[in-house]
């Protein structure tokens, strides 16, 4: 009986990335759970700001109900070197757009696994920014689960973690894709 590797190489003259060994399987599934969670952590931060799940955001202080997404934590919770700029945004109507846009389009893109590169270049910036906005961090003098996060969506990145469990493959076959290839 033929494997399905030896089926794919014949016809197609390449292995297909759901073939490999137990252990090369086994991380591709932990990356993409990995990037499934992540994905769920940035949309959850939007809709319970959109909505005022009562989780971060109460319902009075939705977006849909008037509230800002970016005044209550940069008004009172930015703090160190940055606090004075982060302050004088606190609340902008840009920046709450930037910011809520943000979410969406980073947790929409990783739980579909497209636009990996994109998402892990706009989580990894605003995580930064959210990092600096609490300097030093609370538990540790410079590390802080912002910048692990940052470092763990260049990683999924790199991966073509959007590959497994995800439309990655599909979304590289698009024409615009492979004409702009960061957008892989």
């Amino acid at each position: 009986m033929e494997t399905m590797t030896a089926t794919i190489e014949r016809n197609t003259g390449t292995t297909a990335p759901a073939v490999g060994t137990p252990r090369e399987r086994a991380v591709r599934y932990v990356l993409a759970g990995t990037r499934l969670a992540l994905g769920w952590i940035f949309l959850w931060a939007f809709v319970d700001k959109l909505f005022g799940l009562g989780r971060a955001t109460g319902t009075k202080d939705a977006w849909i109900n008037g509230g800002s997404p970016t005044k209550g934590f940069l008004t009172f919770g930015a703090t160190g070197p940055f606090k004075d700029l982060y302050a004088g945004i606190a609340g902008a109507a840009w920046a709450d757009w930037l910011f809520m846009i943000g979410l969406a389009g980073i947790g929409v893109a990783l739980l579909l696994g497209v636009g990996m590169r994109v998402a892990a270049v706009a989580g990894g910036l605003l995580l930064v920014l959210m990092w600096t906005a609490v300097l030093p961090p609370e538990n540790n003098p410079v590390m802080d689960d912002h910048l692990v996060y940052a470092a763990v969506l260049a990683v999924l990145a790199l991966v073509d973690a959007g590959d497994t469990w995800g439309l990655g493959r599909a979304w590289a076959r698009l024409p615009i894709v492979r004409r702009v290839p960061w957008l892989r």
